[in-house]
């Protein structure tokens, strides 16, 4: 493993819970919808596109202080490449395992839509807004952000060692080192 080099400001132990708060691939999803409106009203509606737009705002700053006080030790913001970068960088920088299941990554249906439509993995489509945070008890960090109105879900463990284990259904596999983000496949750099 090579080390991420980020400045480390919280912590990051095995047996912590990690938690993903907001949607995977949600502001790639508003950015496709505002590029190819056109395209897609042949799959969408108009009103429902608008909805995307409307309700694809959510942005969460990665301030650790801010999440500290709902429990969180450490805060990854994910963007350019999704979450499943966020989770490699964080897990990086720390030079620490992850376990992880992907099925409870918090991703909003449209996203899910949009992606099916254009052959994207959600997980690696630009989630700009959505965080990664760390808890010694990630229930109640859930429980405190969707208190907020934020929908967040624990998704896995901080683990000993290096590896970072990818659960979906009854496959497990290891995360692979990021690539391009999904959303270059539909807009141009």
């Amino acid at each position: 493993m090579r080390r991420i080099e980020r400045e480390n400001t919280g912590t990051m132990k095995p047996g912590q819970d990690i938690v993903i708060a907001g949607y995977a691939g949600l502001w790639g999803t508003v950015e496709i919808v505002k590029h190819k409106k056109e395209d897609l009203r042949q799959w969408f509606s108009e009103d429902y596109m608008d909805r995307i737009l409307e309700n694809g705002t959510m942005a969460l700053e990665g301030n650790l202080e801010e999440w500290e006080k709902a429990g969180a030790s450490e805060c990854e913001a994910a963007g350019e490449g999704g979450v499943l970068k966020a989770l490699w960088d964080l897990s990086g920088a720390y030079m620490t395992g992850i376990g992880f299941s992907l099925r409870k990554i918090p991703v909003d249906q449209a996203t899910i839509e949009i992606s099916e439509r254009y052959d994207l993995n959600p997980y690696r489509l630009f989630s700009t807004g959505c965080l990664v945070l760390l808890a010694d008890n990630g229930g109640d960090l859930v429980l405190s952000l969707e208190k907020k109105g934020i929908p967040a879900a624990v998704i896995g463990k901080v683990t000993d060692g290096i590896k970072r284990i990818i659960t979906h259904e009854e496959s497990t596999g290891y995360l692979e080192r990021p690539s391009r983000d999904e959303i270059y496949k539909i807009l141009a750099e």
